[in-house]
């Protein structure tokens, strides 16, 4: 099932966060940045977040997105994390799905992503292009030097207009 952040879920995706060993410091911590905006205030609409839990209602995974300031239709996906005890077995195809379908329900048009280049990411990247998304950017040096911010994008084509 699928549901949306509640706040006993908070330890759960911090420590979630800090398995996926690749985050440094400071990436685990504005992913909680991220994690107390949305519980301190649910009328922001910046961060939407979405947990795929087991039977016990305990996370496996999350989705963290929002509308793109400024554009009309057009999404970023903030995060998505899997805890590393169930990455590949379909938890972030099932979060990935969920989010593709709220946004065309939201008659969204354009779904962007930024990640890093670093080695320790091409899962992640195979994982977008394995999934419809291409590679529309590269900012060289971005994160620190030799490690470039990559933007993946895709259209919904089946979007509303």
């Amino acid at each position: 099932m699928i549901r949306s952040l509640v706040q006993k879920d908070r330890e759960t995706i911090l420590s979630m966060v800090k398995n996926v060993r690749y985050f440094t410091t400071e990436e685990v911590d504005v992913a909680m940045e991220l994690v107390d905006i949305a519980l301190r205030d649910d009328k922001q609409r910046d961060y939407t977040f979405q947990c795929l839990v087991d039977h016990e209602d305990q996370p496996l995974g999350y989705v963290c997105y929002g509308p793109t300031p400024m554009t009309e239709g057009t999404f970023d996906l903030y995060w998505i994390v899997v805890d590393p005890k169930y990455q590949n077995q379909g938890v972030g195809t099932k979060l990935l799905d969920f989010f593709e379908d709220t946004v065309r329900g939201m008659n969204g048009r354009i779904i962007l992503i930024d990640t890093s280049s670093i080695s320790p990411y091409e899962a992640v990247h195979r994982f977008y292009l394995e999934k419809g998304y291409r590679e529309v950017a590269r900012v060289p040096d971005y994160y620190w030097p030799g490690n470039d911010r990559i933007t993946f994008c895709k259209k919904l084509h089946d979007a509303a207009g």
